[in-house]
């Protein structure tokens, strides 16, 4: 991570206690849940990776201060030309009004920052991110804290070794499809693929 966007300085982060969302405990609220069957945005994966990184690195009056410098920008866009990182985007009428991003290493995928810039866009992206992870065969999602906001969904904290364990778990034994889950897949059964419970 970076300290903010003027910073070209580049952090390791490494706390004792990793948030995670157990794939096979996704919790939807009802009301997203509605909103999703209602499709009010077309989703789409991959299809504007440098719009999201922008809009995450972009200030908002909620976030006066972004950690996406021009260094990590530029990494990350590397990273996505080498078919490691993805996005998920949400757009309206034409315009990307959110979405997220992140790396994918065998089974495991690492969400690195989300972003909304209209109702629910964010919450709706990660609902069709755990819906491609789980029908592509990862194991492990970290969304490396957790948050109020996370913590609706079903985000926990795991210590630093049991996260270790699962990564290593996830990275060695899965060879994991980001690609798998097809294009057209509706609102009802994305849905129903986040949150069924193995």
């Amino acid at each position: 991570m970076g300290q903010s966007r003027n910073d070209p300085t580049l952090y390791w982060v490494d706390p004792e206690e990793r948030g995670i969302l157990p794939l096979d405990g996704v919790h939807v609220p009802r009301r997203l849940a509605r909103t999703i069957r209602q499709a009010p945005y077309t989703v789409t994966v991959d299809r504007d990776f440098g719009g999201i990184l922008e809009l995450c690195a972009e200030s908002a009056p909620d976030r006066p201060e972004t950690w996406i410098n021009p260094r990590i920008d530029a990494l990350y866009r590397e990273l996505f030309v080498m078919g490691v990182a993805h996005s998920v985007e949400c757009w309206d009428r034409g315009h990307l009004v959110g979405g997220l991003y992140g790396v994918s290493l065998g089974g495991a995928f690492f969400g690195e920052s989300m972003v909304s810039r209209a109702r629910d866009a964010s919450k709706i992206a990660l609902v069709y991110l755990v819906a491609r992870l789980r029908y592509g065969g990862y194991r492990l999602l970290d969304t490396q804290f957790q948050t109020r906001h996370l913590a609706q969904f079903g985000v926990v904290e795991i210590p630093r070794l049991r996260y270790r364990e699962l990564l290593a778990e996830a990275i060695d034994a899965v060879d994991a499809d980001f690609r798998a889950l097809p294009a057209d897949t509706s609102p009802q059964d994305v849905l129903q693929l986040a949150t069924q419970t193995s």
